[in-house]
């Protein structure tokens, strides 16, 4: 849900994703087929908001709640055509621009050949990584029994490249 609706984007993945693989690795869930089931749900997830954005995506940000105009999708047009593939990937370890990036590709029409190729990437890379670091950690004692602890963290540090980049763009504005 977190990837497929553009509504969603608090839920909290990379913890959710290390916390299911951290079970795997205690037993009570099968590692391959949680990373099948997982990596499906996640490229599913985004095409269903790739195509949100690309049939209603105008409508939406028409609303006048929403501070997007049609000159942030001819921006955002322009960034995809340059940089779409790589973005795409990036963006799926990075909460908050996981779930905004295909709303954004379908309503600044993406080629979806090229948006779904690299879709399929990065939700391979981010399930797998994330999940396998949980099964690989979940038996380690410290992890164990401060498990809350270790999701508080993933999540922190899910959020530095976000906070990189905030950093980064309000250096550029002086």
């Amino acid at each position: 849900m977190e990837t497929g609706l553009v509504f969603t984007p608090f839920l909290p993945g990379d913890s959710l994703l290390f916390a299911t693989g951290a079970f795997a690795a205690l037993g009570s869930l099968n590692i391959a087929s949680l990373l099948i089931t997982l990596i499906a749900a996640a490229i599913i997830g985004d095409n269903v908001n790739y195509w949100i954005g690309y049939f209603f995506g105008k409508q939406i940000v028409a609303h006048p709640k929403i501070p997007v105009d049609e000159k942030h999708i001819k921006q955002a047009q322009a960034f995809f055509n340059k940089h779409g593939g790589k973005t795409i990937i990036i963006a799926r370890f990075m909460p908050f621009f996981r779930t905004f990036t295909p709303f954004v590709s379908g309503i600044s029409r993406m080629e979806y050949k090229k948006f779904v190729s690299y879709d399929i990437v990065g939700g391979i890379l981010w399930v797998s990584i994330a999940t396998i670091a949980g099964f690989f950690f979940g038996n380690i004692g410290f992890v164990k029994h401060n498990f809350s602890l270790v999701i508080v963290g993933v999540i922190a540090v899910s959020l530095i490249p976000m906070i990189f980049e905030l950093i980064k763009h309000k250096l550029k504005k002086r």
